[in-house]
């Protein structure tokens, strides 16, 4: 193969879940069938790495030093959600339930992979939530183990300031019948049921 095309298939190996042979289809189906199309991501990709910043207040991706969100006035200021990726922040904005801020820690804690406290921006996040506006901090990181441990990390890192802290509640997933649900998710349902 040309240098070329094994520079494009190593960038394509680059993507999460992408092997060398997926790498390397990519790679050919772009080059032999949609060249117009690899013209588009190329450009998109410059585009995209040359535009796309961190937001200075949520550290979200943003083309302007605060996004939109940090800037609109109708947010509840006093409460601030803790996620770990833009992903995370873009599904609970589709539920429409929460109106407060967000801070994007951009990955977990993870020491088995070299992620420590500096890595996630958590002394940012300790600046924004002392900021003696936020009232409430909302731990919304994911439900595997280093998300748990971040998670665990960050309330005892706010509670030893004075914060209030929260967590999203887990359970039986909306529409789930209990005989598919899996025991751990039942087990934490059932620890974490409420009063009706």
């Amino acid at each position: 193969m040309s240098k070329s095309l094994d520079f494009l298939t190593e960038a394509l190996r680059r993507l999460p879940g992408v092997g060398p042979k997926s790498a390397q289809r990519m790679a050919f189906h772009l080059l032999q069938h949609d060249r117009e199309g690899a013209a588009m991501l190329s450009r998109a990709l410059y585009q995209a790495v040359d535009a796309v910043h961190h937001c200075a207040l949520c550290n979200t991706f943003s083309e302007t030093e605060v996004c939109d969100l940090c800037l609109d006035e109708q947010r509840d200021s006093a409460l601030l959600c803790v996620v770990e990726t833009p992903a995370d922040q873009m599904m609970i904005e589709q539920t429409l339930t929460y109106k407060g801020r967000y801070f994007i820690l951009m990955g977990r804690l993870s020491p088995l992979d070299g992620i420590g406290p500096k890595d996630i921006h958590l002394e940012k996040l300790l600046v924004r939530a002392a900021d003696g506006v936020v009232g409430e901090v909302v731990l919304a990181t994911n439900f595997t183990n280093e998300g748990e441990a971040t998670a665990h990390y960050i309330s005892e890192m706010l509670k030893a300031r004075g914060l209030k802290v929260s967590r999203l509640a887990r359970g039986v997933p909306v529409g789930g019948e209990l005989e598919y649900v899996d025991p751990g998710t039942i087990a934490r349902a059932m620890l974490d049921r409420r009063s009706t």
